[in-house]
């Protein structure tokens, strides 16, 4: 099986700390809807196994109307790829979240919502120019539950300005006593290019301490745990069977297309990109061609991806799959670095697997570094 991702690049204002592709562009939004459904046609032959999973992320895929929304879903399927789809999860902001948009999404087929709650303490939410406040997350929430929608995950930020460790912990416990099936929570980064970056390069706000960061992830943990949530990846939480299927694809090699400015694909072998810019995308797409080129990656290139991105995940690295993709000497080489580590309790193996201690979570960027093979 494999996935369907299409990348919405429209936002109301760009987050100070977001670096995925978006802005303001909502006046192309029928040209962008009518894109999508002719690159799919032109790029379904790439493609040989049938969808389990539809994701529509961004950007703010709320933004678009219903209508449009109707008219890019039910043009690709016209094409009749999806009836082994099992989740499809459009990604919300909370203020775009009616009674009205959620009836209309569920109609469509979407059976799983990610919300950005990002905190639910008003004064970080302003420090992050967010455009809800907690109620307004909150009462989001009860709209989805209440139209049928009970696959719901929410997104909550750690080390935000302005974010105490007791705020943090508020927000989270807030958040737990909800008893959403999956929430993920990441760690402020400060990526180069992003208005965040530039206001901590001019001392406008200050990133949080090490020693902070360290207590709110142990908050985290604990929390989380006694709480009943399995720590399956890096940033991601869920209750007992609840997954997001569509993201644990990224990290074991399952194929998926991207469909939209900036969207990446795998088939398996080869990866593609899409250009991260609409009115390139856009007229590339309407002048016939296929706006997606491949990337061009090393046998090294491709065991470097599997290796980060499994070792974000509670599995870890598949042995038997390790065996049966790569070339003995990638294998050889990864397992001389990889010994030090296991040795030292950093990394843990068996026979099948393996996976970065849960003790060394905070740490993982440091172990990838010492398995990357150059």
């Amino acid at each position: 099986m494999s996935g369907l991702y299409i990348h919405v690049p429209f936002c109301k204002s760009k987050c100070p700390y977001c670096d995925f592709y978006s802005g303001p562009f909502l006046a192309s939004a029928d040209r962008y809807v009518a894109a999508v459904v002719a690159e799919y046609a032109m790029r379904r032959g790439e493609f040989s196994e049938p969808f389990s999973t539809i994701y529509i992320g961004g950007g703010t895929p709320s933004l678009l109307t219903l209508a449009q929304l109707r008219t890019m879903l039910d043009g690709i399927r016209h094409f009749g790829d999806f009836d082994g789809v099992g989740e499809m999860t459009i990604e919300a902001n909370p203020d775009d979240v009616t009674t009205e948009w959620a009836r209309g999404v569920k109609s469509l087929g979407v059976n799983r919502v990610s919300i950005g709650v990002q905190s639910l303490n008003n004064d970080e939410l302003r420090a992050i120019n967010r455009r809800h406040d907690s109620a307004t997350a909150l009462r989001a929430i009860d709209i989805l539950r209440k139209e049928g929608i009970e696959e719901i995950s929410a997104d909550l930020i750690y080390g935000l300005p302005r974010q105490t460790v007791e705020s943090w912990a508020d927000s989270l416990s807030r958040l737990l006593s909800l008893r959403l099936p999956h929430f993920s929570a990441y760690c402020l980064q400060y990526e180069p290019g992003t208005r965040l970056y530039a206001m901590r390069e001019k001392g406008s706000v200050e990133e949080a301490s090490d020693s902070v960061i360290e207590q709110m992830y142990g908050i985290l943990e604990e929390n989380a745990r006694t709480s009943g949530y399995h720590h399956y990846e890096i940033s991601n939480f869920c209750l007992e069977g609840h997954h997001a299927r569509h993201n644990s694809a990224y990290w074991d090699l399952t194929p998926y297309v991207g469909l939209g400015p900036s969207a990446h694909s795998f088939d398996g072998q080869v990866r593609r990109f899409n250009p991260s810019n609409l009115k390139k995308y856009l007229n590339t797409i309407e002048s016939g061609k296929v706006a997606a080129v491949v990337e061009d990656e090393t046998d090294v290139d491709k065991f470097n991806d599997y290796v980060i991105t499994a070792l974000r995940t509670a599995k870890g690295i598949d042995i038997g799959l390790l065996s049966a993709r790569f070339p003995e000497f990638l294998r050889d080489r990864f397992m001389a670095n990889a010994q030090p580590l296991i040795d030292g309790g950093r990394l843990l193996a068996d026979a099948d697997k393996i996976a970065i201690s849960p003790y060394e979570i905070m740490k993982s960027d440091s172990i990838m570094r010492e398995l990357i093979i150059d």
